[in-house]
């Protein structure tokens, strides 16, 4: 350690921990080693702190140096500085998610909702049940919200681009065609003429009637036509299961792992078609300030979400 000089010595840092050296070796040879400075910068160290305490300190007694009363009754106050000092400037420690209390904002749409609201609740259950969480819906600006800390993560398909935002892609998805068993469409091969001939309902919180699927089509000079927008996938794919509307969802990819966000459709009895049209993949991520990125309660949430999202079955929470 490199003890500096500063024009104020009663703020300096280094003349406490020099002190408490100093204290605990009755050596100003053995202190400096135990800072890693060189004997000669120690005794100078003494010397001022001599002069600020107005006290000797240390004295020769035969060939050791003996404490003063001032000394002796200064250890371990000095001790106690030193180890506030630590503390405070050493790096956070982990956190054990036992001892967390509070609630998590987080903000997604209802279909990434309904995938990780199982597992959060089974992983606060045996992990951090002091832990509650609030699911808001996608109403606000989530860079804004975020930065403001009105929601600690955002979770679903990060599209906005705010500088200071940290994001980590957590699932890559493709779009399938999911309709009632039964439906004409499960009928032989889906051809692009197929699909845009059926009915669709359209998601979009915006109430768009357009999207991705819509350009892949007009590529071949087929269009769809879109009978009703609902702003969730929940929505939609209930009224998939109910009628002869089709419906776009997210799945995994080829070759990959069945993904939790994928749960709803089965559970609803959806048959999911593989569309003929190259479509472009969906990732699903996760946005957070970086006020949180050293934050241990908040690396438990996020770790949490990459173990729900990334887990090929959802236990029952």
């Amino acid at each position: 350690m490199t003890l500096v000089s500063s024009p104020d010595p009663v703020l300096d840092a280094n003349l406490a921990i020099a002190l408490d050296a100093l204290l605990a070796e009755h050596s100003v040879t053995r202190a400096a080693a135990r800072l890693h400075t060189s004997p000669a910068a120690m005794s100078r160290t003494l010397a001022r702190l001599r002069r600020t305490l107005q006290d000797p300190l240390l004295v020769r007694a035969g060939q050791t140096m003996v404490p003063t009363p001032r000394a002796q009754a200064l250890r371990e106050e000095a001790a106690a500085v030193v180890g506030s000092l630590r503390a405070l400037l050493s790096p956070g420690t982990g956190v054990d998610p036992a001892g967390l209390r509070g609630t998590f904002t987080l903000q997604a749409a209802d279909l990434v909702g309904a995938a990780l609201a199982p597992g959060l609740l089974r992983l606060g259950r045996q992990e951090a049940p002091g832990v509650s969480f609030r699911f808001r819906a996608e109403e606000l600006e989530a860079g804004t919200a975020l930065r403001d800390g009105r929601i600690d993560l955002e979770i679903g398909s990060i599209d906005h681009v705010d500088p200071e935002t940290q994001v980590e892609e957590l699932v890559g998805l493709r779009m399938m065609a999911a309709v009632r068993p039964g439906h004409p469409l499960t009928e032989g091969p889906l051809t692009p003429a197929k699909l845009a001939a059926a009915p669709h309902v359209a998601v979009s919180r915006r109430g768009r009637f357009s999207g991705p699927l819509d350009t892949a089509l007009a590529e071949q000079n087929l269009h769809r036509r879109v009978t009703i927008t609902l702003p969730g996938h929940l929505a939609a794919m209930t009224l998939a299961a109910h009628s002869d509307v089709v419906c776009l969802v997210p799945a995994a990819l080829p070759g990959a792992a069945p993904s939790p966000l994928t749960d709803n459709a089965t559970a609803l009895g959806l048959r999911l078609l593989d569309i003929p049209l190259a479509l472009p993949p969906l990732t699903v991520g996760m946005a957070w300030h970086p006020r949180h990125a050293a934050d241990g309660a908040h690396r438990w949430l996020r770790d949490a979400v990459r173990r729900i999202l990334r887990t090929p079955t959802n236990p029952t929470a």
